[in-house]
C-alpha cells in the first residue's frame, strides 16, 4: 500500500533505473525495542509493492521480545495475523558497505483496514506529532547519540574487548576526550561512516571523541519532523553498525557495557515553532518564555513514568548511578550538565531544552514520543517546574526508578502514557518487558555460582 502511490512508484522506478545492479532491498519495520525486522525483496518486488500491490507483515513484528521471540499474550490479542506495510519511499537508499549490492526500504505497518497500526512505534510517534500539529505547533530536534568501538572478538568471559590504541595504550583509565590524535587513529571508519550518511541523505552534523576508551558521539542536525528524525537516527544507528562491522569492529549502543566505564547515552534537543516559524521558547533573553518552563515542568512530572522508554532493558538500569554522569532526579538548569533537562545558552532564536535521561539503546520514535508528550503535556496544564538547579554535583539522592521492575511497574500505571501515548502503547510494551524480565530471572550468572555453591 502506499499513501502517494504516483509519485512514490516514480521515485522508485528512478531508483531502480539509477541503482540497475541492486539485487536485493531490504524492507524493515522497527520493533519497540528499536529493533529492524523484516524481510529481503526483489527489485521487481518492490515495483509491484508502489504498483498497488500489497506487501504483508504479522502485526507481532513489531511487539517480540529482544531475543525476537513472540510475547504469547500479543500474538492471541491479534491472533497472529497479517497487518499491511507503506512503504517510507524517502528512507530508499543503497548500503553502500555491503559487498552485494543491497538498498534498504523502512515500512510503516498497517492493520487490514489499512489504520496505523497502534502498536507500530513509528506510527505511535506521528500520533502524538499530530497533537502538535492540530495546536499549530511543529517541534524541531537533534539527537547525540554515544556508542564504543569494540574488537570483533569477545573476552574468555563473553565480555567485549575495548581495542588498544596508539594514543590510549591498554589503559582504560581515560578515552582521550575530543583528542584529535585519537579520532586520526580511527579515520578510514569514520570518514566512511560520514561519506555513507552524506550518500544516504543522513543529516549527520559531526562525530567526536567521547570520554570513555573507543567511545564516540555522533551528532545529526535539527529538522522541524520528529517522524524524519527518529528514522534518520534509526538509520544513523545502522550505518556506523554496519560500516564499524565491515571495518572489523563492533559498533554498540549498549547503555553501560562496562561498570567502571561511561555508558552510552542519547540526549535530545527539542524547540518548539508556532505556525509563523518563531520559536515558542525564546523571549528574547538567556531565561526563555513561560512556555519554556512549562514544558520543563510538563517533562520533570512524566519524568518516572516514562523511564521505562528512556531505559528499556535490564542493562539500561547500570546508567544510573549516584556519581555518573546519567540523570537520576528530574532536575532542570541552565547550561549545567549535571540536571535532566538542560537549557542551553547562547543564541536565544534556538533557545531549547536538552534532554539527557536516555541511553544509546533506546528506541529512537518512542524517545521523541514520550519527550513530545511530556512537553505538551506541560503546556497543555501551564505547569509550572521548581527552581532551577545550580549545583554542578552529581552525588544527589535519587529520586528516578532504579530498578527495571520498578519502571514498568510505574509505567504500567501510568495514566499520562495513556492519555498521550495510547493504552495500546501501554498494554504491549508492558507486556514485552514484563516477558523479558521472566527470562533475565530464568538464568543463573557465573557471578552467582562464584558467591554461593562453595561458601552459602
Amino acid at each position: 500500500m502506499s499513501t502517494n502511490q504516483p509519485d512514490d512508484l516514480a521515485l522508485v522506478q528512478a531508483f531502480l533505473q539509477q541503482n540497475s545492479d541492486i539485487e536485493t532491498i531490504e524492507v524493515m519495520v522497527t520493533d519497540m525495542n528499536g529493533v529492524l525486522r523484516g524481510k529481503w525483496l526483489q527489485p521487481a518486488g518492490l515495483e509491484k509493492l508502489l504498483n498497488g500491490g500489497e506487501f504483508k507483515m504479522p502485526l507481532t513484528s513489531v511487539t517480540p521480545d529482544i531475543w525476537g521471540r513472540d510475547v504469547a499474550e500479543l500474538c492471541a490479542k491479534t491472533n497472529d495475523g497479517d497487518g499491511l506495510c507503506e512503504p517510507i519511499v524517502g528512507s530508499l537508499h543503497r548500503l553502500p558497505w555491503l559487498k552485494r549490492p543491497t538498498a534498504q526500504l523502512l515500512l510503516q505497518l498497517h492493520d487490514t483496514n489499512n489504520n496505523p497500526w497502534a502498536y507500530d512505534p513509528r506510527v505511535i510517534l506521528k500520533n502524538v506529532f499530530a497533537q502538535y500539529q492540530a495546536l499549530g505547533l511543529r517541534p524541531v530536534s537533534a539527537p547525540e547519540l554515544e556508542f564504543h568501538l569494540f574488537a570483533e572478538n569477545l573476552d574468555e568471559k563473553g565480555a567485549p574487548v575495548i581495542p588498544a590504541s596508539r594514543s590510549n595504550g591498554h589503559t582504560h583509565t581515560g578515552g582521550q576526550l575530543f583528542a584529535i590524535d585519537a579520532m586520526q587513529e580511527q579515520a578510514p571508519l569514520l570518514y566512511e561512516i560520514r561519506e555513507t550518511a552524506k550518500a544516504m541523505q543522513l543529516p549527520l552534523d559531526g562525530i567526536i571523541k567521547e570520554l570513555g576508551p573507543s567511545q564516540y558521539e555522533a551528532n545529526l542536525m535539527h529538522l522541524d519532523d520528529p517522524v524524519q528524525v527518529a528514522d534518520n537516527t534509526q538509520l544513523i544507528k545502522r550505518v556506523i553498525k554496519g560500516v564499524a562491522q565491515k571495518h572489523g569492529y563492533i559498533a554498540s549502543f549498549m547503555a553501560k557495557p562496562f561498570t567502571e566505564l561511561d555508558g552510552n547515552g542519547l540526549h535530545l534537543h527539542t524547540s518548539i515553532l508556532n505556525s509563523d516559524g518563531k520559536n515558542i521558547f525564546d523571549d528574547g533573553t538567556e531565561h526563555g518564555t513561560p512556555e519554556l518552563l512549562h514544558a520543563i515542568a510538563g517533562l520533570a512530572t512524566s519524568l518516572a513514568d516514562s523511564m521505562l522508554v528512556f531505559a528499556p532493558h535490564r542493562n539500561s538500569y547500570r546508567r544510573f548511578i549516584a556519581g555518573g554522569h546519567a540523570p537520576v532526579t528530574p532536575t532542570w538548569g541552565y547550561e549545567n550538565r549535571y540536571v535532566a533537562m538542560r537549557i542551553p545558552t547562547g543564541d536565544h532564536k534556538a533557545r531549547r531544552i536538552e534532554h539527557r535521561v536516555a541511553g544509546a539503546d533506546v528506541n529512537p520514535y518512542l524517545l521523541q514520543a514520550v519527550v513530545l508528550a511530556g512537553m505538551l503535556h506541560g503546556i497543555n496544564n501551564k505547569l509550572t517546574p521548581g527552581e532551577p538547579t545550580t549545583h554542578t554535583s552529581e552525588n544527589v539522592t535519587p529520586t528516578l526508578p532504579r530498578t527495571w521492575q520498578d519502571a514498568v511497574t510505574l509505567f504500567e500505571q501510568s495514566e499520562f502514557i495513556k492519555d498521550y501515548l495510547g493504552e495500546p502503547f501501554r498494554h504491549a510494551f508492558t507486556a514485552i518487558k514484563r516477558e523479558e524480565q521472566l527470562e533475565f530471572d530464568r538464568h543463573i550468572s557465573a557471578f552467582e555460582y562464584d558467591s554461593y555453591l562453595v561458601m552459602a
